[in-house]
């Protein structure tokens, strides 16, 4: 089966990002984050692209980028929440409300909504375990999310969309 191909958009955030960091030392971390960073996702189209640039295999690539969580190969949703998952956070509560915004959502973890509003995405630790359970909406961090203060940052985010 032929690989799918990467649209013009998609080509040139690539090379660019290969333009910038393909000199520095261990390049392949910098440029999926530079990729995603444009783009908000890495396509998979572009791992040989990637790989003969950086004179890696394309399963290199491929390791790396399904090795770290954070790295996307489908486009996310127009907001991403991200909910902490780490030892704090689930002293405080995050199970309650993992259960809350699943729920609210309709969705699991690495899910988009149906209506591609939201993309769901566990995380391992935002550094706000002072204020936890914490939560990341479209990069903002909120502490101390009960399941009820969630729903209304929903709404809220929702409304000034």
């Amino acid at each position: 089966m032929p690989e799918p191909t990467l649209s013009r958009e998609q080509t040139q955030a690539v090379e660019q990002a290969l333009a910038e960091h393909r000199a520095r030392p261990g390049a392949l971390l910098p440029v999926l984050h530079a990729i995603q960073d444009r783009l908000g996702f890495i396509p998979p189209a572009c791992l040989s692209l990637i790989a003969e640039t950086l004179n890696l295999s394309r399963a290199d690539v491929h390791g790396v980028l399904t090795f770290y969580h954070d790295f996307r190969t489908a486009a996310p949703g127009r907001h991403v929440v991200q909910l902490c998952r780490a030892e704090s956070c689930q002293a405080m509560g995050c199970d309650r409300l993992e259960t809350t915004v699943k729920a609210h959502l309709k969705i699991d973890f690495h899910e988009t909504t149906a209506d591609g509003a939201i993309t769901l995405q566990p995380v391992y630790c935002l550094g706000n375990c002072a204020l936890s359970p914490a939560v990341m909406i479209d990069g903002q961090l909120y502490g101390r999310v009960t399941p009820e203060r969630f729903d209304e940052l929903m709404r809220t985010m929702l409304e000034a969309a």
